[in-house]
């Protein structure tokens, strides 16, 4: 998984690596491989998992320290822009995975964020915000704020190492952008169901 990652943090895209090509990057035989994963899919479903980990890890950080929703979007913002950078490698799998990939791999990192959605959705409702909006409204709304700040990956994977104030910048927008969403989702009324 590691040497996979390797090769992704070089620039390589993840869906052009051969079987061949990460084992000798990990400095193991072809064979080796097969004994851990099925296939590259396999193998990128095992990334997807443990981005599903971090990402969790980061949302229990902004939940510990957000008493309300202003507080939990500028933390989220923070705890996401350092896991990236931290992690620049993984991000760019996801980043790569939320633009093409095998539908296998596409698929896993989107339940991900569907599980990030319904987190988010469960959290907003145990602050006692947006209630005036359905739960399928308050899907749309926790899913059109979740793809923004993952769309930021772009941006935040673009900056040049040391170039805190483009970083600053991107900070600033994205929470800009997470925070006109939540004033319209405040002045949205959803209307009742005619089922």
């Amino acid at each position: 998984m590691e040497a996979a990652l390797s090769l992704v943090g070089e620039g390589r895209h993840f869906a052009s690596l051969g079987i061949r090509e990460v084992a000798r990057q990990a400095n193991v035989v072809p064979t080796a491989f097969y004994r851990h994963f099925k296939s590259m899919d396999d193998l990128g479903l095992q990334l997807v998992d443990e981005l599903g980990l971090v990402l969790r890890r980061m949302m229990r950080e902004a939940r510990e320290q957000a008493p309300h929703a202003e507080r939990l979007m500028a933390d989220s913002i923070n705890l996401f822009m350092d896991q990236v950078l931290t992690n620049p490698a993984f991000f760019r799998f996801m980043m790569q995975g939320l633009a093409g990939e095998t539908r296998t791999i596409r698929e896993g990192i989107r339940s991900e964020m569907r599980f990030f959605v319904h987190e988010l959705m469960n959290d907003l409702r145990a602050m006692n915000q947006l209630a005036q909006v359905t739960e399928s409204d308050l899907e749309l709304i926790c899913d059109l704020l979740t793809r923004t700040v993952a769309f930021s990956l772009t941006d935040i994977l673009g900056v040049r190492p040391g170039d805190d104030q483009r970083m600053d910048q991107i900070r600033h927008r994205t929470l800009r952008h997470l925070q006109l969403i939540f004033l319209g989702a405040q002045q949205w009324r959803s209307k009742p169901s005619h089922s």
